[in-house]
């Protein structure tokens, strides 16, 4: 990891007791604004001994249940339910937030590919190194929140990668758990370590994702399941005092994707009928939809099938696909 001092600094005193709001100043001099700087929304609550949570939403611009969800607890959060820290980030990527968009609108880059950063960088690379070298190193534990953004939508579940160490995965199955989502989701390796859930590892912070939704909009329930998930994650790991929803109200059903072949991708381009539904299952070679090519009359669409078999995690809202658009991805039981 690069070793360089950060050069980003923040309005709030992380140390302090209390609590606190405002921004993170991420440096950004351009033609109208030579010394200018872009603000992070940071919120810091603290209050005697305990753990540190860090709360992220926003990491990709375009997914809003966590930036809502993240909002409304700023606002309702009092300093004597709190016994810790808590250091909450609901537009962790403030130029993708702010634009409404998955990737920066200033270098084009995916937070959430190229952790841990670079404090040199463009301002993306430049945030994935503060939140690992700076804020993870204060962190025990960490949430991040996501949902489908505008090109899917998911059941609500938690999310995760496979750790490499047993007893971390006992660990994150259990605050999966606790989050009380219906479902929870581990992601085949292949990021190249470049993801917030990498980081974490990186810096030996326990941390959950989730996926709520998506479509590009609010839903009202992922929303409910996100802010209640959200208390009983903080209750679990004790910096939340006498919260309402502490017990998770079921089981959460645990799969995952052993690899790729559980991803349903476009052969082709053109407009996407979707066979399958969420929540649906599935079996290897079953129809999952076609591509159409109304350009092209008389042309015969082109099937897409799944090459697994499970439940279908996710599936894709924008009705026009070129070859390799994601079309579903399913999970298995564990």
């Amino acid at each position: 990891m690069n070793r360089i001092a950060t050069k980003m600094s923040t309005t709030v005193d992380y140390e302090q007791d209390g609590k606190q709001t405002g921004f993170i100043r991420l440096p950004h001099s351009v033609h109208r604004s030579a010394y200018g700087w872009l603000p992070i929304p940071v919120a810091c609550v603290k209050h005697g001994q305990g753990p540190t949570v860090l709360l992220m939403a926003g990491t990709h611009g375009d997914e809003y249940e966590g930036q809502v969800a993240l909002s409304k607890l700023i606002c309702n959060l009092e300093v004597d339910q709190i016994q810790g820290r808590i250091i909450v980030l609901p537009m962790v990527n403030f130029p993708a937030a702010k634009a409404g968009l998955r990737t920066s609108p200033i270098d084009e880059l995916n937070l959430n590919r190229v952790y841990p950063g670079d404090p040199e960088g463009p301002p993306t690379m430049m945030i994935a190194h503060y939140v690992e070298s700076v804020l993870m190193k204060m962190a025990d534990y960490a949430l991040d929140l996501h949902s489908g953004g505008s090109s899917l939508h998911y059941l609500p579940c938690t999310i995760a990668t496979k750790a490499t160490d047993a007893g971390r995965r006992d660990q994150v199955k259990e605050l999966m758990q606790s989050f009380g989502a219906p479902h929870a989701f581990f992601f085949p390796s292949g990021h190249a370590g470049g993801t917030t859930n990498h980081a974490a590892e990186r810096q030996g912070v326990l941390m959950v994702g989730t996926e709520m939704g998506g479509s590009g909009t609010v839903s009202a329930d992922c929303l409910a399941i996100c802010e209640r998930g959200v208390q009983r994650f903080l209750a679990k790991v004790g910096v939340l005092k006498n919260a309402s929803a502490a017990v998770a109200p079921a089981s959460t059903r645990m799969l995952h994707a052993p690899n790729f072949r559980y991803f349903c991708y476009a052969s082709g381009e053109g407009l996407f009928e979707p066979v399958a539904a969420l929540g649906d299952e599935v079996q290897e070679g079953d129809l999952a939809g076609y591509v159409h090519t109304p350009e092209d009359p008389g042309c015969e669409p082109t099937e897409a099938r799944f090459e697994a078999s499970g439940l279908v995690v996710c599936r894709r809202t924008p009705g026009r696909v070129i070859r390799g658009d994601c079309l579903y991805h399913l999970g298995c039981d564990i």
